[in-house]
């Protein structure tokens, strides 16, 4: 168990020293960008995106109960622990937030966040709807991003070609993602994941125009 631990907290660290030393120079501090939406409607793919393009956006990686699907890898795309190890760090307040989803457990450990932003990164943080409602109510500073699939139709077809998961549970998520797309009002944002690029896009113009509100905006120029 010692050693899970120390495994996690070691992937968790953001960063090289080149990066954080180039954010520090831009005197500001990062923002915390919630993004949920009903599994399959590609909250994932969308953050891989802007994590590869978008200057100074980092992905905040969650530690989960649930075992690994194919081709998945414990660091990446999330952080795969025992029951034990998530008790653990519940008891220790170590998650910003945590929810059972799917009858499993999912958690967003606060020092990665912390650690992101304090360094002058945007964290992406890609949880469900109920993680999203506890950040809230917890009154956590961050802009709060809904993914919409185009139809019902797409986003069963999206998690039918998935097949990592076997009927009842692919139902299953399919009960959850009704109840997930009536709560899309209560976001900052929405964006309709038709085309990915598309999506994209749109992503990354909220999180440039967030780095512009007065009060977060660094200006370059001086008057002396």
């Amino acid at each position: 168990m010692a050693q899970e631990h120390a495994s996690v907290h070691a992937a968790a660290r953001i960063g090289g020293e080149s990066d954080t030393a180039r954010c520090n120079s831009q005197l500001r501090k990062g923002m915390l960008f919630v993004i949920s939406g009903p599994s399959g409607v590609g909250k994932t793919s969308l953050c891989n995106c802007m994590t590869a393009t978008a200057p100074n956006v980092k992905g905040s990686i969650s530690c989960t109960t649930r075992a690994p699907r194919p081709g998945e890898r414990d660091g990446r795309e999330y952080f795969f622990v025992s029951p034990e190890t998530f008790d653990g760090y519940v008891a220790t307040g170590a998650f910003l937030e945590w929810a059972l989803v799917h009858e499993e457990r999912y958690g967003t450990l606060r020092s990665q966040v912390e650690a992101g932003t304090a360094a002058g990164f945007d964290m992406l943080l890609t949880i469900d709807v109920q993680g999203a409602e506890n950040l809230r109510a917890a009154m956590i500073e961050a802009r709060y991003i809904f993914i919409l699939p185009p139809s019902w139709a797409t986003l069963e077809a999206r998690l039918q070609q998935r097949g990592s998961e076997d009927e009842e549970i692919r139902r299953r998520r399919l009960r959850v993602a009704r109840q997930e797309l009536r709560q899309y009002t209560a976001y900052d944002y929405a964006i309709t994941n038709d085309q990915l690029d598309t999506a994209a896009e749109a992503l990354r113009a909220i999180i440039l125009a967030e780095r512009q509100r007065i009060g977060r905006f660094v200006p370059t120029f001086s008057d002396r």
